[in-house]
Formats: C-alpha cells, sequence, structure tokens
C-alpha cells in the first residue's frame, strides 16, 4: 500500500483523514484496541462521559484545526468555555497559572512570595542552571518552587526530577516581580493566559466522541485489534505482514520491536526514550467549586489533578481524579481506567535521541508523528496541527 499508519489516536486518525481528503485512499491503519481514539478515548460511567485518558479539551485558537474537527463533529455539538483551573497551595486554592494569582492567598504568604520572586535568578540575571531543581527556582523563585512545581512535578513525574531537562520550560514564562506586586495591589492578575484560556468540550458526549466519528469515516481502512509489534526499517514493513511506501508512527517507539539493520542503528537512542503511566479514577459526588480541574502539589495526596465533570458535562455529576501509577492504590468498588502510556519524559538528552531516531526513520520511508512518534508532550489540538502538515509535506 502507499501509505500505513500505526495507531488511530489524534495523531493516526487526523492524518489519515487528510489523506482522504486528498483524494489518497491507498492506506490502511492499524489499531491495537478495538476502538479508536487512543488517549483521548471515552466512556460512559454512571451514567455520563467520562475521559478514560484523562482530562483533554480542544483549544479555540487554530482555525485550521477548528475547521477540519468541526466537518466530524460540527461546531453545533461544542460547547464553548473560560477556562477556570485552580491549585490548592498550604490549604488555599487559588487561581492558576499560580505566578498571576498570588493575590488571591493570605496577605502574609503573598509578601513571602513577592520576596522571592524578587531575588529569583531570571530577576537577577544570574546564569541558567542546568539541573531541573535548580532551574525552577531561577525561573519561578524559591517559594512557587518548593509549594507548587517541584512537589507537583514528583507526584506527575517521579522523584528523579534532576534526570528532566530544563528545555521543554522555556515557554514557561519569567516571573515578572513588578506585575506581580501589581496583581498583589490591585487584586487582579496580570500577565500571559495559559493554554486552553478558553475551550471546546462536546455538548452530550466526551471527548471521545470526536475521534470515534472520525474513525468511523474511514470505514474499513482501519484494521481493529491489530497490534503493531515488528518493524523493518528497510523492508518498511509491520508484523511482517505489512507493507508499504511509507510507513507513519503515532504508537510508542518503544512498544515496537526494530528489525533489520538500520533498525539496529537507533536501538540505543530508544533505550533512553521514558513515559508515565497515569490511573484515571470516578467519584460520584460534586464538589463545591466552579473550577474544571485544580492541580493538587500536596505530596500526601496520591492524586495530582482532578477533573470536576460536573461543571463541564451538562447534567453530569461527580469527577475524577488523575494519577501516576506508581503512586495508585486499588480501591474496592471504584471505577478506575489504567493508561501505561501517558506522559512521554522530557528527559536530559532526550531531544536528541528523537532527532536521530527520526532521522535514520525518515531515511527509509518512516515518519514518526504526535505525541508518541515524536516522543513530546503535544495537546490533541497541536497533533492534529503537525498530522495537517505532514500530509500536505507528503501529498504535496
Amino acid at each position: 500500500m502507499r501509505y500505513l499508519i500505526l495507531g488511530a489516536g489524534p495523531a493516526g486518525l487526523s492524518f489519515a483523514c487528510a489523506l482522504k481528503n486528498k483524494g489518497q485512499h491507498d492506506f490502511l491503519v492499524l489499531e491495537q484496541e478495538e476502538e479508536a481514539g487512543g488517549l483521548c478515548r471515552s466512556a460512559v460511567v454512571d451514567g455520563f462521559p467520562f475521559d478514560t485518558g484523562g482530562g483533554h479539551f480542544l483549544d479555540v485558537r487554530n482555525r485550521t484545526v477548528l475547521e477540519f474537527l468541526f466537518f466530524y463533529l460540527p461546531f453545533e455539538e461544542w460547547d464553548e468555555y473560560e477556562r477556570d483551573s485552580r491549585i490548592e497551595v498550604k490549604g488555599h486554592v487559588i487561581g492558576s497559572p499560580i505566578e498571576a494569582n498570588i493575590w488571591q492567598l493570605p496577605q502574609d504568604m503573598q509578601v513571602e512570595y513577592l520576596k522571592a520572586i524578587a531575588v529569583a535568578g531570571c530577576n537577577l540575571g544570574t546564569p541558567m542552571p542546568e539541573k531541573f531543581t535548580d532551574w525552577i527556582d531561577w525561573k519561578l523563585g524559591k517559594r512557587i518552587a518548593e509549594d507548587y512545581m517541584l512537589p507537583y512535578n514528583r507526584k506527575m513525574f517521579g522523584s528523579e526530577l534532576d534526570s528532566l531537562g530544563t528545555y521543554w520550560l522555556e515557554k514557561l514564562p519569567d516571573v515578572s516581580f513588578d506585575e506581580t506586586l501589581l496583581s498583589c495591589l490591585n487584586r487582579k492578575p496580570y500577565g500571559k493566559q495559559p493554554a486552553h484560556a478558553r475551550f471546546f468540550y462536546p455538548k452530550k458526549y466526551g471527548y471521545g466522541e470526536l475521534w470515534k466519528r472520525m474513525a468511523e469515516s474511514l470505514g474499513d481502512k482501519i484494521r481493529y485489534g491489530t497490534k503493531a509489534g515488528e518493524l523493518n526499517f528497510e523492508e518498511r514493513s509491520v508484523n511482517g505482514e505489512f507493507e508499504a511506501d511509507r510507513i507513519v508512527i503515532t504508537v510508542p517507539w518503544t512498544a515496537l520491536k526494530l528489525k533489520g539493520k538500520a533498525g539496529e542503528t537507533v536501538k540505543d537512542a530508544l533505550s533512553a526514550l521514558k513515559h508515565t503511566s497515569v490511573v484515571t479514577e470516578y467519584h460520584p459526588e460534586n464538589l463545591d467549586s466552579a473550577a474544571h480541574w485544580i492541580y493538587y502539589p500536596d505530596p500526601a495526596l496520591e492524586y495530582h489533578r482532578i477533573l470536576l465533570r460536573h461543571n463541564f458535562v451538562p447534567g453530569g455529576r461527580g469527577y475524577w481524579t488523575e494519577t501516576n501509577e506508581t503512586r495508585y492504590s486499588e480501591k474496592k468498588g471504584m471505577t478506575a481506567f489504567h493508561n501505561e502510556y501517558a506522559y512521554p519524559l522530557n528527559t536530559v538528552g532526550k531531544q536528541e535521541k528523537i532527532a536521530y531516531i527520526l532521522k535514520e526513520a525518515e531515511k527509509h520511508g518512516i515518519y514518526g508523528l504526535g505525541r508518541w512518534g515524536e516522543w513530546q508532550h503535544f495537546n490533541s489540538d497541536v497533533v492534529v496541527d503537525r498530522a495537517l502538515k505532514l500530509a500536505a509535506r507528503l501529498c504535496g
């Protein structure tokens, strides 16, 4: 065939649909599960949608992506929300991002945060450190680091934080002392809005409905229950059964067994790719909060985030938690979903390793795409954008 696509998550589905829209029909998608959607799948739990892979929302900013997706789940079937995300800090629940909402803390805490921000390395012009933990102090100030960023990241990614690089944190803004002081004096946030400042969520369904409809539009071009096991670079084949002119990888590279001489050249690089697993767990009670989600850095709590379903699923009730698999304890009678591949870890040297893998693969007509194919923490809207661009590059 012309194209073989591994994985029917947002990346694989978007690429396949983009091919179809360009008049390309000589392709096949392999999906190991019995339904499409990957991390963005949804189930019905207690009568309402539950996003089994965690909280996923559609950002409103990229019009090209929205026009593409609204073809499958029309605009009329979405609600639009102004993001309300919060953080629990030392028993106080404030708005997110933390640097814009310190003014919501008690006054004595505001003073301590302001003092720490004033002497943060990025504000003093001191050299940028290389270690993750030192970099967080340097970028955000010691109090934000100790009370939020460091404990939260330990809960999400593990205790060995200095195994992580700092390249992925460059998008974090410097915490401006002047802006933070103004926000405390005027009691309102200053600075940039976070991602998903406004977002869409389906009116009647979970987020997985979008990807389900995209998969349905592809008909028999998806083969379910077929795990991509062995990948041979030279033969451009999968499982010794499927061959293609071009193969697009959207499944985790580390879940593949590479065969052939060319595959051997990237095995050492593959061993450097790390990831975390996440469990989502349903709780039926409503919480007294208007937030859509809340971050919890407190190490005494096993989960790191909760999604308040009753605030973005009309008529829905309850909430679900997200917990790193290594912290999770099974609870009798609770509904929970285990996601082995949740977040690619941004470890030291990862950028160079994945760049090498992608470069070598592309020499053989094999392309990595999306969160797992490119081993980057992309949101679904970013994945769709990259899929459209890859389809345009390969098809013209």
